[in-house]
């Protein structure tokens, strides 16, 4: 789950990290009033899960109350990269001496976590990679030894933070690292990391992910889901316990595992090229559980969403027989009723695939095809679907 920067830096100050004072509004008037309260000059920054709110007019200076009403009204309503600005965060404005980048992420490819910081922050991290390598330095961190204060100076130094601020920054770095391990991130971000002009070090902006599986010992974080933007078919899935992310297309996909239901997505879009470009609506997997529970459960949440137009089930039999499956499509069609009426096309194979094709053209329902092959099962479910 990604933060928004506001709830970022409450994680980081309830940690020791040091951040500047703010507010959260979701109105004009309220930034006036939040700037009035803060004193002096403020910034306005709209509070959306994307970069280049700067370069979007998503960040602004405002030098009075009037003027940060002013600024939030312009804001407030903003399209960034499809988020809307439904919130803005009114924080006192900071004059900046130097800007730093800092991190910890999750590194998956070494199975490890990995720290990552550089002396030129301010711009995207890619761009440095991309234009200036060498100003990145990235220093593996053991799981289990941690980020202590001599770490932290290691990393300092492999980074070459002037001697200034050295033993400040080395101490915020062991501050975000408690953050990214109390809170199981698996991001913990901060751009800029600032040096004011008294010599301050701040955490001027910040970027964390939260790891959804570690929720059940993180029920303080479930505060943390902005339900208003959360969409609400993946929330109805969420809610049922399924592994479900809508996508812009209007095949619904049922698959059994994340593999196979990756590649239903990609031969679908093939296939949508010709049938007027239809495309995957979802992305959406059983595991290894196709009861009629599971599949009417599954069913529901993508006959729910008014952009599909027909749905394709890709099951490969194995722990789950194929004829398991094909009761349990058969039972959630029941279970569904009349709400079961957009075309359903079904492929089966592996274990026990001839008795569930029985059982499936037993049935006989109507709104259910099916289709031996992948390929062919995926070009039929784009025709009904380009043709509805």
């Amino acid at each position: 789950m990604d933060l928004y920067e506001y709830q970022a830096k409450e994680l980081f100050a309830s940690h020791g990290v040091p951040t500047l004072p703010g507010a959260v509004v979701t109105e004009p008037q309220g930034a006036k009033a939040a700037a009035a309260e803060l004193g002096g000059p403020v910034v306005i920054k709209a509070q959306v899960k994307t970069g280049g709110r700067g370069k979007a007019g998503g960040v602004k200076l405002a030098e009075t109350p009037d003027e940060a009403e002013t600024k939030a009204e312009g804001i407030l309503g903003l399209d960034i990269k499809g988020h809307v600005t439904r919130k803005v965060l009114v924080t006192t404005a900071s004059d900046i001496a130097d800007e730093y980048y800092f991190s910890f992420l999750l590194d998956r490819a070494n199975r490890n976590f990995l720290a990552m910081a550089s002396v030129e922050g301010g711009m995207e991290i890619e761009e440095v990679a991309a234009t200036k390598p060498e100003a990145l330095a990235k220093i593996a961190i053991d799981p289990i030894q941690g980020v202590d204060k001599a770490k932290a100076e290691e990393i300092v130094a492999a980074a070459k933070f002037p001697a200034e601020v050295a033993d400040q920054v080395a101490d915020v770095i062991v501050q975000l690292w408690d953050t990214f391990v109390a809170e199981d991130a698996t991001l913990v971000e901060v751009n800029p990391l600032v040096k004011d002009p008294q010599g301050k070090i701040i955490a001027l902006d910040g970027k964390v992910t939260l790891d959804e599986n570690a929720a059940f010992r993180q029920e303080k974080q479930a505060e943390l889901v902005d339900k208003d933007a959360e969409n609400p078919l993946e929330a109805k899935a969420k809610a049922k316990g399924l592994n479900y992310v809508k996508l812009d297309g209007e095949v619904g996909i049922i698959g059994n595992g994340a593999g196979l239901v990756m590649s239903t997505l990609d031969v679908v879009a093939y296939a949508g090229e010709n049938h007027n470009g239809v495309k995957p609506a979802n992305f959406l997997d059983i595991g290894g559980g196709a009861s009629a529970e599971v599949m009417a459960a599954g069913l529901d949440v993508i006959l729910g969403d008014p952009a599909v137009k027909s749905v394709f089930v890709n099951v490969f039999g194995g722990i789950t027989a194929c004829d398991a499956v094909a009761n349990g499509i058969v039972q959630a069609l029941q279970i569904l009723g009349d709400e079961a009426t957009k075309p359903l096309v079904v492929r089966l194979d592996g274990n026990n695939v001839e008795e569930g094709r029985r059982i499936l053209a037993e049935a006989n329902h109507p709104v259910v095809t099916v289709v031996d092959t992948m390929d062919g099962a995926a070009d039929k479910a784009a025709e009904l679907a380009a043709g509805a």
